[in-house]
């Protein structure tokens, strides 16, 4: 497990990962990418605990993916399973694990501004946080080649990953309107939702 973990995470977070896993009978199981979300969490038979984070090349996304699921376990372990998955439970107990990372000698000092605010009051996703999100885009492999929604012009055609095709329209506070051209049907876009260009009209 620890050289497995060495592909994935920062490499001074390897050793408090690991203990967490061990300590916690966690049975980590690393999948390819899905785009709907980064990991998941749910109690095995007979007490274990499964927990699955997306197989990615940005090691602070996989370590907060991580955590946050550790966070889960752990707080339906405390508090009882009645609790809300992200309420004031989980978000403490999430805050909690988190603080020992957050260093400049795990992330880069750039992100620990975004991480700060972020933890104030965590949210459900890190993907919510727009913020956040494009700061840590910024460390994919892939950074230069990734287009967001908020990048577009307004009446811009956009793809999307399930090959659905959109035209952005105004921002709405913190979101993007978008209609689907294929049904009329309109849809709100985080700002940072990676989109392939159609055309800009």
């Amino acid at each position: 497990m620890d050289d497995v973990l060495k592909r994935y995470l920062p490499e001074r977070s390897v050793a408090p990962c690991l203990a967490l896993i061990r300590t916690n009978g966690v049975h980590l199981k690393i999948v390819s990418r899905r785009h709907t979300r980064h990991g998941d969490y749910r109690p095995l038979p007979g007490g274990g605990h499964q927990i699955t984070v997306n197989a990615s090349q940005n090691p602070y996304r996989f370590l907060l993916t991580l955590i946050h699921e550790i966070a889960h376990l752990l707080a339906f372990e405390r508090f009882g399973r009645q609790i809300k998955p992200h309420g004031s439970e989980w978000k403490a107990t999430f805050r909690d694990l988190m603080l020992p990372f957050l260093r400049p000698d795990i992330f880069p000092e750039r992100l620990l501004p975004y991480l700060a605010r972020h933890f104030k009051n965590p949210k459900a996703s890190s993907s919510t946080d727009s913020a956040l999100a494009l700061a840590l885009k910024s460390y994919d492999p892939d950074a230069e080649e990734q287009q967001y929604v908020y990048q577009l012009p307004e009446g811009a055609v956009f793809r999307l990953y399930n090959g659905k095709v959109f035209r952005k329209g105004p921002r709405q506070i913190k979101r993007y309107r978008c209609m689907e051209v294929a049904t009329g049907k309109l849809y709100l876009f985080q700002p940072h939702a990676e989109v392939e260009l159609v055309s800009e009209t």
